[in-house]
């Protein structure tokens, strides 16, 4: 039985009856509320959208986000100096002067035949074939109902189709032409000033001044042989990532060899498989995406600089002993020195410990007056919705923001061959860094093995005491030589005494005795 707030008890049976004639009483009420007539139309448009799901796709070249063109110190780095590709920046009145190059690139690109004598200086390595600027025009127009896809629709409804047509058709056979010229080293068929020719370059780059890839591929399969054109476009990529180096001496070549193949377990591992026959390794990422074509230049010009498959998801990356970075100074103090890596790909950071010390290696880059305006392009890209969400830019530009705060860590980082300095001074490099970093967020699994291993040194107490001892008393080769000197002197010193204490001891005792 159950008492009431009058006191009168209740039964089991009327507790249920209420709660039924209660129920009843709420789903009166909900049939109650009428729903309007708009109310309907749009859950009609909800239901609609169903089918979306799992559908949705972005065009696939897009507009730099909001959030990075408001930064005004960059907005000039995502506009063309002197070239509008695509529809973006299409009829600008400052681009027009090259409007009319175009059109004479154009017919270079048609009329190009490897047959042909060439001048002077000119690699012939490229086998092409001369066709009708006609069966070019046919080429692109078949494949437009694609590549209007790759843009929304807003943006290039006020072109006819014969418009568009025409403008991908100039804008790839320049594209094409240009790299050409470029790579086989004939820059005076371009007619061009040498500062317009590197402003192309800077501009082909841009996020918003892309092309469809598929365009260029139906045009190089009309010029080229044996897939040649993608070559051709991959050498031009490498060829302006990749600046020579100073050779090394035979001592250091040795040390760099065995550092490198004892220094990482995954190299040793590959090594004795290599000498027991074992199967390389299994599928990867990255060869999976070699029978895909890149949406644009742009992405192509990432896969150069990132290899796809170095961030893996699998490890932890929230570990509570990582506290932060540390400049290259403050490296340097601890007992971390720093090399420059065989690899220029920007996901090729190593970290080797040692028993008293450390080595950082990173890659080697080239830093002059287009570098912002290219990491900027693809840091946008990377926050574009339908791009990979490996954000893999823009963590090795957070991870360089970390290691430059000043001049002395650009001075650090330049004279061991990491940092080429073609800008300015390296305060100015330094600025670079720090400006180009700003409100970025990294991929959390990006260099996390890396971090993880130098926070590890710094847990080392006896590594920190080490590295600071040398820091103290070695700084130069004079205090070594003098180290060594008076460790010489001491060892005469204990061995003329040890050698006196035999002498005297005979002396006292002799044989005979």
């Amino acid at each position: 039985m159950v008492t009431n707030e009058e006191g009168r008890s209740i039964g089991i049976n009327e507790i249920f009856i209420d709660e039924y004639r209660i129920t009843i009483h709420q789903d009166s009420t909900s049939n109650s509320q009428e729903i309007s007539e708009n109310e309907r139309q749009w859950l009609h448009t909800l239901e609609k959208r169903r089918g979306d799901i799992g559908s949705m796709q972005k065009p696939k070249i897009q507009r730099v986000p909001k959030m990075h063109r408001e930064i005004e110190a960059n907005v000039r780095c995502y506009e063309p100096l002197v070239v509008s590709i695509g529809p973006f920046h299409h009829g600008k009145p400052e681009l027009q002067l090259m409007e009319k190059r175009k059109e004479l690139l154009v017919i270079q690109f048609a009329d190009q035949d490897c047959i042909k004598e060439r001048p002077e200086g000119v690699l012939p390595w490229l086998s092409t074939n001369s066709v009708s600027i006609d069966v070019l025009y046919k080429k692109v127009k078949n494949i437009m109902p694609s590549v209007r896809e790759c843009y929304d629709d807003e943006l290039i409804k006020k072109y006819s189709h014969e418009e568009f047509v025409q403008m991908m058709l100039l804008d790839g056979c320049f594209i094409l032409q240009y790299f050409h010229c470029i790579v086989t080293g004939n820059y005076k068929e371009l007619k061009m000033k040498s500062y317009d020719i590197a402003f192309i370059r800077r501009d082909l780059f841009l996020l918003e001044n892309q092309l469809p890839f598929e365009v260029l591929q139906v045009l190089m399969n009309c010029k080229f042989k044996n897939n040649e054109g993608l070559g051709m476009i991959k050498k031009f990529i490498s060829s302006a990532h990749t600046k020579p180096t100073p050779p090394l001496g035979f001592i250091q070549g040795i040390k760099d060899f065995f550092l490198d193949l004892f220094g990482d377990t995954l190299k040793v591992m590959s090594f004795l498989g290599k000498i027991c026959g074992e199967e390389g390794p299994p599928f990867t990422k990255q060869e999976s995406m070699k029978n895909r074509l890149p949406a644009h230049l742009l992405e192509l010009l990432k896969t150069h600089l990132i290899d796809p498959n170095a961030f893996s998801e699998g490890g932890c990356y929230l570990r509570g002993e990582w506290r932060s970075y540390r400049s290259a100074m403050e490296l340097r103090r601890a007992g971390i020195r720093f090399r420059p890596g065989k690899s220029r790909r920007l996901s090729e950071v190593k970290f080797t410990s040692f028993h008293c010390s450390a080595l950082l290696t990173l890659p080697p880059i080239t830093v002059d007056d287009s570098t912002k305006s290219e990491f900027l392009n693809l840091v946008a890209y990377e926050a574009c919705p339908d791009t990979p969400d490996d954000f893999g830019i823009t963590s090795y530009l957070t991870l360089m923001d970390s290691l430059i705060d000043h001049v002395g860590d650009v001075k650090e980082l330049r004279s061991k061959g990491i940092l080429l300095n073609f800008l300015g001074s390296d305060q100015e490099v330094a600025d670079l860094f720090n400006e180009i970093a700003r409100d970025l967020v990294p991929d959390p699994h990006a260099y996390v093995d890396v971090k993880d291993k130098i926070e590890k040194h710094y847990c080392s107490k006896s590594k920190i005491w080490i590295a600071e001892w040398k820091n103290t008393h070695f700084t130069s080769p004079w205090t070594v030589l003098a180290f060594i000197a008076a460790l010489f002197v001491i060892g005469l010193e204990v061995t003329s005494t040890f050698l006196a204490g035999i002498q005297t001891y005979y002396t006292v005792h002799p044989k005979g005795s």
